[in-house]
């Protein structure tokens, strides 16, 4: 398709989030974080894929491609209204938490890692935008 207008990024798409263990990590997203599974074509052994409005989160299995499992050295910033009691039921299910709750002023952020070791946190703002 041609088209007269520059060309322009729009979105983030997908979020890839590697690990080795497909089971063990949908499970997590699924079953601990309680993240609503996408349907899809692809081939469930080597992915999964978790929708959060507009954006997914999509857990893949690297060596699927022939490529090396290195996990993501970024934290993910997954949004909640409630930090401190998100924290509060993830830690109740098992989930590690490193150091406190940081408040930045404008937001709060609580850090952890999924069992493959992508970093990840839970990120609310308390301060509107200007």
């Amino acid at each position: 398709m041609t088209t007269t207008e520059t060309p322009t990024i729009t979105r983030v798409d997908f979020v890839p989030l590697p690990t080795v263990d497909i089971e063990r990590a949908t499970a997590f997203y699924r079953d601990v974080l309680g993240l609503t599974e996408a349907k899809q074509t692809v081939d469930n052994a080597t992915s999964s894929e978790f929708d959060l409005g507009g954006t997914t989160l999509a857990v893949w299995d690297p060596t699927s491609v022939g490529l090396e499992f290195v996990p993501n050295t970024n934290a993910v910033a997954l949004h909640t209204d409630d930090v401190s009691g998100l924290r509060k039921r993830l830690e109740a299910a098992g989930v590690t938490f490193f150091g406190d709750t940081v408040d930045s002023g404008v937001c709060h952020m609580a850090f952890f890692a999924d069992p493959s070791g992508n970093p990840l946190m839970l990120h609310g703002r308390h301060v509107p935008r200007d």
